[in-house]
């Protein structure tokens, strides 16, 4: 059975939102949150260099934002992203001729974003868990399963240009 592209692109989206929100349940439910006097619960997944832990990011990337007042904090980080979120929902379903990859990395881009949005509505923050430090200055700071639908979409999209570069180079 064919799926409609239209379908697909739904199906996509829900997938990265449900996938992304399951986890954040399982977090607020099982790991003990930091709070500003306390570090909350470390788990130790492998060694020192994959743990998860659970931080209530009230700003964006890296809590960037997070002391910004109220009202900015919600332009800025609630809606301005369902704005952009809108423009390229519309995008994706009018533009008939993106190629798979970059339609597959707008459809994580737009689920990661749908669901740390829901977050900040809902919570007023977005739950980050992962933390990932390999040593020798290679660390992230704290994220969660849609920043990684985010970033996946991204890096998709940057090679979706590269090929599209290509094609038109050889062409």
């Amino acid at each position: 059975m064919k799926f409609s592209r239209s379908l697909s692109i739904i199906l996509l989206i829900v997938a990265n939102i449900a996938i992304d929100q399951v986890s954040k349940i399982v977090v607020r439910a099982n790991i003990e949150p930091r709070t500003e006097t306390s570090y909350g619960e470390v788990i130790n997944v492998i060694g020192d260099a994959f743990i998860l832990t659970n931080v209530e990011n009230k700003g964006a990337f890296l809590g960037m934002g997070s002391d910004l007042n109220d009202t900015l904090r919600v332009l800025l980080l609630l809606i301005l992203p369902v704005v952009v979120l809108g423009f390229v929902l519309y995008y994706i379903f009018k533009n008939k001729s993106l190629d798979r990859l970059s339609l597959i990395g707008f459809c994580f881009i737009i689920g990661g974003g749908i669901a740390n949005v829901f977050d900040r509505i809902v919570y007023g923050s977005v739950t980050d868990f992962f933390h990932i430090d390999l040593g020798g200055g290679i660390r992230t700071g704290i994220f969660n399963v849609a920043d990684m639908s985010v970033t996946s979409g991204m890096i998709m999209l940057v090679i979706a240009s590269f090929i599209h570069r290509k094609k038109e180079t050889n062409s």
